[in-house]
């Protein structure tokens, strides 16, 4: 089927602000920690986690260094996330689509 030219450039502007964004998410880095600190889990936008750092201090307390990894895990995903819908938001903004669509 056939489409319009102007609906189709417009599908050809929609998958270039998709990958553009999806570049963008990739480049995402942040780091959730837990226990004031003692804990860091550092994630990208993709939501690999890419480092894990653990202070001595708790490494000898099985369970309570379980909780801050799964702590530190849990603040980094909702950060990615956080961080995902600015950029999404941003460059949504531009094409007038009614706020909460996204």
């Amino acid at each position: 089927m056939k489409m319009p030219g102007n609906m189709q450039a417009m599908m050809q502007q929609a998958q270039k602000m998709q990958e553009r964004l999806a570049a963008e998410i990739a480049q995402i880095r942040v780091d959730g920690t837990a226990g004031g600190g003692m804990v860091t889990i550092q994630m990208d936008g993709q939501k690999n986690v890419l480092a894990v750092k653990i202070d001595a201090e708790v490494a000898g307390d099985v369970e309570m260094l379980q909780d801050l990894v799964l702590a530190a895990c849990n603040e980094a995903v909702k950060k990615v996330d956080a961080e995902s819908q600015k950029k999404m938001g941003g460059m949504l903004g531009g094409m007038g689509l009614p706020p909460g669509l996204f």
